[in-house]
């Protein structure tokens, strides 16, 4: 016990040091920051290219935009620049003045620079009371996100994640690379991608920080039928055409079917590009369309073969998924939609229930969606922002079955969650939710619970 105690305290100190590592890179990096014109647009401080980079995330945030209010950053409606992806912040050098005259042209200059690299992160803290089970309280996640950018045409982007505080062999904690990217920033219309990416699938995978989404915990659609967060490693294409139409396309490693469950779907499936099998690669792409006021909708796919740990098993995963957010004065409206095909089920059942898993019921065909519907009651510039909200969620990993296994009415599951979000800053959110779950089965029930979590982005 005393060994693995140990070992949770050695690899939480190693965590420890390398972020303060990176942290005094940042720093260092910061203070040889290169000095711009005052005539420089401040959006172009790096490039107007990386406008277009990961969907719509900027670098060169100075706090004001045209047409954009620091109000509506916090608020959900406006994920054009998430406070956690303000990625070189343009920031005011020490001690530098405006002035008049020949020397106000240095003056300016000097009061202006870029910083090449940066840190920023978002961290959540809940308490879950669940039915029939005692309350906990989690520091559910630490993150830190350290870019780079070598050029104008040339980024680094990477996220470390620890989850519930702890890593060893007896803890339930996990610490992750979710991203470590390079951006090769061509045209607009054409960008290049390589390495450790988020798969571009749904409202949240890719855009999963507390301020960002109403309710203490993720949607139930976006953890048991999207197994957010899904990443691994792989490359790609990614830019944006006309006005609003944007898109991402990557070759990824592919699922593991031995890890699909009747629960859980193809959540435990994500190989998470370590020493990932691509005897086959996987095939991934979402389109998005951001060019109305108040109105985001896209569509995501996922396809590929997934039975490499059993050779004679022939089997595939496809996921499609549909999506669309709209806002109209204090009122927000979301849907969601996804659909999970898995070919060779029934072999691949029954050569788990020969190996690893007696029980293994993996259905053929899952699905889930959501509906919500969240109000600004106080709809204060920010900071005291406030939203009560509604969401009905509908997901089922028992949805259609091979021949010759039976539904497990258990997975076959509904909810309505009920909260409110208070913001007492914009890139601080206060929140809290009660979850009424069921399911189909007449012999187990599904808990339902209340939640309060404290969020935060910098």
């Amino acid at each position: 016990m005393s060994r693995n105690r140990a070992a949770s305290r050695a690899s939480l100190q190693c965590f420890t040091g390398l972020c303060l590592a990176l942290s005094l890179t940042a720093s260092t990096a910061t203070a040889q920051s290169q000095v711009i014109t005052a005539d420089d647009e401040r959006l172009d401080a790096v490039n107007r290219l990386t406008r277009w980079a990961a969907g719509g995330w900027r670098l060169g945030y100075v706090g004001s935009l045209p047409g954009v209010t620091t109000s509506g950053v916090a608020r959900l409606w406006m994920p054009e620049m998430p406070a956690a992806m303000r990625l070189g912040r343009v920031v005011a050098a020490t001690g530098a003045r405006r002035g008049t005259g020949q020397g106000a042209s240095q003056t300016v200059e000097a009061d202006q620079v870029v910083s090449n690299t940066s840190l920023s992160g978002y961290m959540d803290f809940h308490f879950n009371n669940r039915e029939h089970e005692d309350p906990v309280i989690d520091f559910h996640r630490f993150v830190l996100l350290f870019t780079h950018s070598f050029s104008d045409r040339v980024r680094f982007v990477s996220e470390l994640e620890l989850e519930h505080s702890l890593v060893g062999p007896e803890d339930e904690g996990e610490l992750e690379l979710e991203q470590a990217y390079i951006d090769f920033l061509l045209t607009r219309e054409l960008n290049f991608r390589a390495g450790m990416l988020l798969v571009p699938m749904g409202i949240i995978n890719e855009r999963h920080e507390p301020p960002v989404f109403h309710g203490v915990e993720r949607p139930f659609v976006d953890d048991v039928i999207v197994p957010s967060t899904w990443f691994d490693a792989g490359a790609g294409v990614h830019g944006e055409i006309g006005q609003g139409l944007r898109y991402r396309t990557y070759v990824m490693a592919p699922l593991d079917a031995s890890g699909f469950t009747a629960e859980e779907g193809i959540r435990d499936g994500r190989q998470k590009g370590a020493e990932a099998n691509v005897r086959n690669i996987a095939t991934t792409g979402r389109v998005e369309y951001v060019g109305l006021p108040g109105f985001w909708a896209g569509a995501s796919f996922w396809r590929g073969k997934t039975g490499f740990a059993f050779p004679r098993i022939e089997s595939q995963a496809t996921v499609g998924e549909v999506d669309a957010r709209y806002r109209v004065g204090e009122l927000e409206a979301r849907a969601q939609y996804a659909h999970v095909w898995l070919d060779g089920m029934g072999e691949l059942n029954r050569a788990l229930r020969l190996a690893t898993q007696p029980g293994a019921n993996i259905a053929r065909q899952i699905r889930g969606f959501y509906l919500e519907a969240s109000y600004f009651v106080l709809p204060n510039p920010a900071p005291r922002e406030a939203a009560v909200f509604v969401r009905y969620e509908n997901f089922d990993t028992q949805y259609r079955m091979p021949a010759g296994f039976q539904r497990l009415q258990q997975f076959d599951r509904d909810a309505w969650v009920f909260g409110f979000s208070y913001y007492p800053d914009p890139d601080v959110v206060l929140k809290l939710d009660y979850s009424v779950v069921r399911n189909q089965s007449d012999v187990i029930d599904e808990p339902s619970s209340l939640n309060v979590g404290l969020g935060w982005w910098f």
